[in-house]
């Protein structure tokens, strides 16, 4: 039996939105992997300062991957869940082998860009549906990832 959800959402606002929302998780979720496997292998003289700052990123995207999966199960939709799933729908592609950690860098730096970028895609619609509640998640979300990708760029830079 499907339960009536009655939010003040268009239905298809709601499936619209929450789809937008799977792309999001997906990115944010792959971006998680890719951090959490970089603060593992990271190696060279800026170590310490690297492992921790991924740890620090990585956290903090295992906290973000709830929060969104929270509200596509608050619009009535369920969240995805599966490497399958998170794989389609991303935009953010995995490493081959184990990068130097500049190159680590430069791919975090793409990956918290992509994570932006996807947040920002789904704004029209959002605004359009008057989801206030969507549009400040998003908000929060591409603050932190503009941030952080400031912040990793600033390590390439001579």
């Amino acid at each position: 039996m499907k339960t009536n959800i009655s939010i003040g959402l268009k239905d298809e606002d709601r499936q619209k939105i929450a789809e937008g929302l799977s792309k999001l998780l997906a990115d944010s979720y792959t971006l998680y992997l890719k951090t959490h496997n970089f603060h593992w292998n990271v190696k060279g003289p800026m170590f310490q300062t690297l492992h921790l700052m991924f740890e620090t990123q990585y956290t903090e995207l295992s906290t973000a991957v709830d929060l969104i999966a929270e509200r596509i199960r608050a619009l009535g939709y369920p969240a995805p869940g599966t490497y399958q799933q998170f794989a389609k729908l991303t935009s953010i592609k995995e490493p081959d082998g184990v990068p130097t950690a500049k190159e680590m860098i430069s791919q975090l730096v793409e990956g918290q860009e992509a994570v932006v970028r996807t947040a920002r895609s789904i704004f029209p619609l959002v605004d359009t549906a008057h989801d206030e509640v969507t549009s400040g998640l998003l908000a929060d979300r591409m603050e932190v990832h503009e941030k952080t990708a400031w912040m990793l760029r600033s390590l390439l830079e001579d």
